[in-house]
């Protein structure tokens, strides 16, 4: 039997929201830390699959979430494309040679990169049972390609903007690279036990809209086309952060099953908006569950009540703080659970 979380994303509605948090496997727990401290580097980790599989059901274990998002990151895709990568203390996710420096062509591709990934929901998917479901995901292309192009994050995406206004051929050459290689890394992810997965824009909203619809919207509706085409019965969730206004326009045209809203979409008008019975996930603002107090289960249930009546995924608006004390996701689960 699927577990409240599946069925949600296929269309039933609950009497409470099944939950999951973005980036619930991380820092904000202490096991996660010390294991992080025992096994060294991120991405030595993320390549452990056995670590990795632990850190996936870590706040399984602690919380009870309904869904258990693999533990790993978008930059895999990058690495598997040929791309060297590393993460450096305090500096994040460093990308070299850079796409400013380099080509595409100049990279030897390593899809084997994927293997330990594969192994990681192989393993999580053995220890969760059936009730919980297991969440796989992957970059959107443009997101990816903002990485890919300035070789770490930036603050406006400039480098890769001005390169779909500069070389739009070139922008379009590395988009659709990164799709058909993204393509293949889902469905290796459904394949070893991924119940639904996430495509991950958090870059989506720094786009004008006629870049959006050509940057986001048209690679991730061929994304959850392949996916549908072989994976039918597979949820994929959108998540265009900072889309804005342009999220019916999004859910029209990509054909993704359900979206993510965050913490800046009143979830009163995206009830309004988006089509009827289709699922939405989010969406509060991970530094009110950072704070807590008397603002959070009264924020908890006006996203409830806001979205009564449709499919919803109680989730956050982004990635949980490093800093969140637990005791808050708990506060947060109470408000919500009872």
């Amino acid at each position: 039997m699927p577990g409240p979380l599946l069925d949600t994303l296929k269309g039933s509605i609950p009497d409470v929201p099944p939950v999951w948090l973005m980036r619930q496997a991380g820092r904000y727990l202490p096991e996660y830390r010390e294991l992080r401290a025992e096994k060294g580097g991120f991405l030595e980790l993320v390549y452990d699959s056995e670590a990795a599989a632990e850190v996936t059901v870590q706040p399984i274990r602690r919380f009870g979430f309904d869904g258990a998002i693999l533990f790993s990151d978008i930059l895999i895709v990058p690495h598997a494309m040929g791309q060297g990568l590393e993460f450096l203390a305090g500096e994040g996710p460093k990308l070299s040679p850079t796409l400013l420096e380099a080509k595409l062509e100049d990279f030897t591709a390593d899809h084997t990169r994927f293997d330990p990934v594969y192994r990681t929901v192989q393993l999580t998917r053995q220890q969760i049972g059936d009730r919980v479901t297991m969440l796989g995901f992957a970059g959107s292309p443009w997101t990816v390609a903002t990485y890919m192009i300035a070789g770490q994050g930036s603050k406006d995406q400039g480098p890769a903007r001005l390169m779909a206004y500069r070389d739009p051929k070139r922008l379009e050459a590395i988009i659709s690279a990164i799709v058909d290689v993204t393509i293949g890394y889902l469905r290796g992810q459904i394949d070893a036990g991924a119940e639904a997965v996430q495509l991950f824009d958090s870059w989506a909203g720094s786009l004008a809209p006629d870049q959006f619809e050509r940057w986001v919207i048209a690679p991730n509706a061929k994304i959850a086309a392949a996916i549908k085409s072989s994976h039918p019965d597979v949820p994929v969730i959108g998540f265009p952060k900072g889309a804005a206004a342009h999220l019916p326009a999004y859910v029209r045209e990509t054909g993704v099953d359900a979206v993510g809203l965050d913490e800046t979409v009143d979830p009163h008008w995206a009830n309004e908006a988006l089509p009827e019975g289709l699922p939405v996930q989010g969406n509060l603002d991970p530094l009110l569950v950072e704070a807590g107090g008397a603002a959070l289960p009264e924020r908890v249930a006006t996203i409830v009540r806001a979205v009564e009546g449709r499919p919803h995924v109680f989730n956050l608006g982004h990635g949980i703080g490093q800093f969140t004390p637990i005791e808050h996701v708990e506060q947060l689960l109470r408000a919500l659970r009872g």
